[in-house]
């Protein structure tokens, strides 16, 4: 019965989306991005006290509080001292990089298992609320526990945290939202990743929370995992490594991955309504152009764009041909060139938004 009750509540979700998307993305074979050759550095990412290290982008849908339609949100993973899984806040930058703090969540007044290191888990919901991952670490700067999903008002300020529903280390997260149920899809990193000191363990999975977003706080109505068995392990310059980015396709129902450790882009079919894992699923692409992928975004084309973790480029896939269609350098400093620039990104009509690691920016490829 339970499961019926979800389905015919996921089928009214992705009926609600198609509808608000014109039912199906085109397919094209050309490339979105390989027409794009400007970067503009829109704004710094830094906010008042000092967090660097951006990693998730969200776009808000809705204007509500201090949110306004069209802007992006961008989270901290550091603080000003430049310790991974410490950052505790959240900017918001309009397309024109206008900036304003959006949020500074204080790790004593949140139940977070661990405490707060902002990761690329980021969204923004028709509601107004504003959904945020966490993966803390220590004083020491190791990692200090399983973290959590904390959950903003649309001023803010934490109204909520999301914790167990095999919600362990989340490292990315996208949303499917008709405005009274979300569905989240979170890739998680650290299902014994810290007990095995440094070695890879093919333990990362990908789970699906179903929310009911009415009133202040969303309540998880369901959580599965719906992928299992990535490769994950600690590391001293990224911290862990592990599944990041997600991107799901809703003309297909399809879920993508960025498997970076296997350096792939996985699929994982039937994501709304799977009640099973899909184990690390198929593999869309790998290798190529692919050097760690890590953001992951739908383009309006219906391509794949990876942000890669080790040398600058975002590499465009056409997930009906498995092609990678382009290659484009955004980010050549650092040695080697690009190396732990780039993470998070969401591509629009007009051009690929991104943050920049090295440079703590927000960047528009158009």
């Amino acid at each position: 019965m339970q499961h019926s009750l979800i389905l015919r509540a996921r089928g009214l979700t992705l009926l609600t989306l198609l509808a608000l998307t014109g039912t199906t993305l085109a397919r094209a074979a050309s490339s979105f991005i390989g027409p794009l050759n400007t970067v503009t550095t829109l704004s710094s990412t830094v906010p008042s006290n000092g967090d660097v290290n951006p990693y998730g982008v969200a776009q808000v849908p809705v204007t509500k509080g201090d949110l306004v339609a069209g802007n992006f949100l961008i989270s901290n993973f550091n603080n000003s001292s430049n310790v991974q899984g410490t950052g505790t806040t959240i900017v918001q930058i309009s397309p024109s990089g206008d900036f304003s703090q959006f949020a500074q969540i204080n790790p004593d007044r949140v139940f977070c298992p661990g405490g707060v290191g902002l990761t690329t888990a980021l969204v923004a919901l028709r509601s107004g609320l504003v959904i945020v991952g966490s993966l803390p670490t220590g004083d020491d700067g190791t990692i200090s526990g399983p973290g959590c999903l904390i959950v903003l008002n649309d001023r803010g300020k934490v109204v909520d945290t999301i914790t167990g529903n095999h919600i362990n280390g989340p490292w990315d997260m996208t949303a499917v939202d008709d405005g009274s149920l979300v569905t989240l899809f979170v890739t998680n990193v650290l299902n014994g990743t810290v007990a095995a000191c440094g070695n890879t363990v093919n333990r990362g999975t990908v789970v699906r929370l179903l929310l009911s977003d009415v009133g202040p706080r969303p309540f998880v109505l369901e959580s599965t995992i719906i992928g299992s068995g990535f490769p994950e392990r600690t590391d001293p310059a990224a911290l862990v490594i592990g599944p990041t980015g997600v991107a799901f396709d809703p003309a297909t129902g399809t879920l993508y991955i960025a498997d970076s450790l296997n350096n792939r882009i996985a699929a994982i079919p039937n994501a709304l309504f799977r009640f099973f894992s899909a184990g690390t699923g198929t593999t869309v692409s790998s290798d190529g152009s692919l050097n760690d992928p890590l953001g992951l975004t739908l383009a309006p084309n219906g391509n794949l764009i990876a942000a890669n973790g080790d040398n600058g480029n975002l590499v465009e896939i056409d997930p009906s041909t498995h092609i990678q269609v382009a290659t484009k350098l955004v980010d050549s400093s650092g040695s080697p060139p690009g190396s732990g620039a780039l993470f998070g990104l969401l591509a629009t009509p007009a051009g690929v938004y991104f943050v920049d690691d090295a440079t703590n920016t927000f960047n528009l490829l158009h």
